[in-house]
């Protein structure tokens, strides 16, 4: 695996574990949810500028994009 991606993935594994920690999911819920409301293609698409945030801006930009989606945490 090259160095981008892996570093894609880890900030997304660090994503995923800070919306669950705010919300008070496990990560497979947190992951499930992400996944169905486009929070996971969000980070994936957005990681250029997303990365640069600080984590709290990238779990309030998650709950933005799944609200947007139909997601109701908020």
């Amino acid at each position: 695996m090259n160095k981008e991606i892996q570093n894609r993935v880890t900030y997304m594994i660090y994503c995923v574990s800070a919306f669950a920690s705010h919300f008070g999911l496990n990560m497979k819920q947190a992951y499930s949810y992400l996944r169905r409301f486009k929070g996971i293609a969000f980070l994936d698409e957005c990681y250029e500028a997303e990365h640069l945030l600080s984590i709290k801006d990238a779990v309030t930009d998650l709950s933005i994009i799944c609200h947007r989606n139909g997601g109701a945490l908020i």
